[in-house]
């Protein structure tokens, strides 16, 4: 993934930051609680093609990026 379009990416549904998540393949929106896959490299950002993060990924998730933010 070309971390210069990470940094033009955003949420279609809220316009909010997304998250790379590297094994996961995945794009994670936080605030709507939204996981959007890369498939062939290449970011999905259909809200239908995108799963619902499950309340454990998304306490992880929120743990994780508070950490990298200190």
């Amino acid at each position: 993934m070309d971390l210069r379009l990470l940094d033009i990416l955003v949420c279609p549904l809220c316009k909010g930051p997304l998250v790379y998540e590297k094994a996961a393949q995945e794009l994670v929106c936080k605030a709507d609680k939204l996981a959007y896959p890369i498939r062939d490299g290449i970011p999905i950002m259909w809200a239908d093609q995108a799963r619902d993060l499950t309340l454990a990924e998304n306490d992880t998730k929120d743990t994780f990026n508070q950490t990298e933010e200190k």
